[in-house]
């Protein structure tokens, strides 16, 4: 998800600062304490099995890149205590603000990482996501900036390779050249079946959408967001 200093990344590098306004003291304490327990540790050797990364037994897993503040990963992860939730931020304040959320509700079904998210796709074994969502990235909406979108060939290899057969890739946004772009770029793909039986499908937010203070700002700037979701073939 989108903030106004968040980093952003593609393929291999990050763009943009890490950190924005500082860490308040009870958000460092959070953040240290909450990556010591919830953090993936990429230097392990991948387990065969994702499902046993978590605390509690759960069925599938799914994967969220970009949460920003947590809203959407939180209600989720909540609601399917059965379900394990991995959750990539590299920004610092986004990831302390989910610490302090956890810090007060605990979800043994959640696991997190504070890095590029291609070394945790890189990281994780074939066929083993159940799941992933993209919801709200930064756009780069300069013409000349749009090989850094986190939508490319290179990580829809990535997403193909993680995802199991008949599994979603989820993708939200209010830029509309973004939407555009991502539907050509999993078109030619191939690996990617775009699910939408009406015009208005893509327009019709996900069955349980929390909502989120991104969109809720793009619908207060007229700008309609759009909900996209490809099967894995």
């Amino acid at each position: 998800m989108r903030d106004g200093d968040r980093p952003s990344r593609t393929t291999e590098a990050f763009f943009g600062r890490r950190r924005g306004k500082p860490v308040r003291p009870q958000q460092a304490a959070a953040l240290e304490s909450g990556l010591g327990a919830y953090r993936l540790d990429l230097t392990a050797e991948a387990p065969s099995d994702p499902r046993t990364l978590f605390k509690t037994e759960v069925s599938a897993v799914r994967l969220e890149i970009g949460f920003g503040g947590g809203e959407h990963l939180l209600h989720r992860a909540t609601e399917a205590p059965t379900i394990g939730f991995i959750g990539v931020e590299p920004f610092v304040n986004g990831m302390a603000k989910m610490m302090m959320a956890v810090r007060a509700a605990p979800l043994a079904n959640l696991r997190v990482y504070d890095d590029d998210a291609t070394q945790l796709l890189d990281w994780l074994p074939p066929s083993s996501l159940d799941g992933i969502d993209l919801l709200y990235p930064d756009p780069w909406p300069k013409k000349k900036h749009w090989k850094r979108r986190f939508v490319s060939p290179v990580n829809l290899d990535r997403f193909a390779r993680v995802l199991k057969p008949g599994s979603k890739f989820r993708f939200a946004s209010d830029i509309d050249t973004y939407v555009n772009w991502t539907l050509l770029h999993c078109r030619a793909h191939g690996a990617f079946a775009w699910q939408a039986d009406e015009a208005a499908d893509w327009h019709r937010p996900y069955e349980g959408w929390p909502g989120t203070r991104y969109e809720a700002k793009a619908i207060r700037e007229e700008r309609r967001p759009a909900y996209l979701t490809f099967i894995r073939t």
